[in-house]
């Protein structure tokens, strides 16, 4: 089992311009690993189909909380974790197909897609009327400036 060397949490409503919070808060804590603007790049851009994903599909109707937790280990592998309590994933095989959207002719239904783009992983985990919590997955280059 892999060591944690740093980890963080925390929360915000799901209004739609604490996406540009939750990709900054993001990319801060993970300055330690001295990432290329490649990788930090990727992984923002993950967080934040993440974190849309949870404000326009997990919380339709209603304001609710966003969660993200990140881990970062010993060989530079970080997780995120972004976590909602809203309606859930009926189908998650579906939802994660490109091009399906439940969010009406405006969205594209690429979310999902752009993620594994970018990321060495993700994982959906969801429970209808309980909420939906994606892991992101990515393994950072050796630090650059360990000498």
């Amino acid at each position: 089992m892999k060591r944690i060397v740093n980890q963080a949490q925390f929360n915000f409503p799901s209004y739609s311009v604490n996406e540009r919070f939750a990709r900054s808060a993001v990319a801060a804590f993970l300055l330690s690993l001295d990432p290329l603007v490649t990788e930090m790049n990727d992984l923002k851009t993950a967080v934040s189909e993440a974190v849309t994903n949870a404000v326009v599909h997990g919380y339709r109707d209603r304001i609710g909380l966003v969660y993200i937790t990140l881990k970062i280990y010993e060989d530079d592998s970080v997780t995120v974790r972004i976590r909602d309590r809203g309606c859930g994933i009926e189908n998650i095989e579906k939802a994660m197909e490109p091009l399906f959207t439940t969010g009406g002719e405006e969205r594209a239904g690429l979310g999902f897609a752009v993620m594994q783009s970018f990321c060495d992983s993700v994982h959906v985990r969801s429970q209808p009327g309980r909420g939906t919590s994606v892991t992101l997955t990515k393994r950072f280059a050796l630090k650059r400036n360990a000498e």
